[in-house]
């Protein structure tokens, strides 16, 4: 057995799991015109357009392990998705812990 390196972690691959998918429409802002003047609020959320998608439990557990590691300065590598999803299938007071852990770790 070799012993663990910090060295090599810069060389591993790193998913995001929060990473988008690309829009699939085309639709690009218009170009900028010299004498257009850039500094302007956006309009206000449509409450329409909004997902109708409410996450199950578990899945809000995941996403939320997920931040507290990247929060703490432990991003989650691709290998640790089977972990993280277990982890998550835990009772929602014992994800609780592992996050006030990883806050207090800060």
């Amino acid at each position: 057995m070799t012993p663990w390196s910090n060295e090599n972690l810069s060389s591993c691959a790193y998913a995001d799991p929060y990473a988008a998918p690309e829009p699939h429409d085309d639709t690009w802002p218009s170009p900028v015109q010299a004498g257009d003047d850039l500094d302007y609020f956006l309009p206000p959320p449509n409450p329409a357009e909004r997902l109708s998608h409410i996450l199950a439990p578990r899945d809000e557990r995941r996403l939320a392990l997920n931040a507290a590691l990247t929060a703490a300065g432990i991003p989650p590598m691709p290998e640790d998705r089977a972990v993280i999803d277990q982890l998550s299938a835990l009772p929602a007071d014992v994800n609780t812990v592992l996050q006030r852990w990883l806050h207090h770790a800060l």
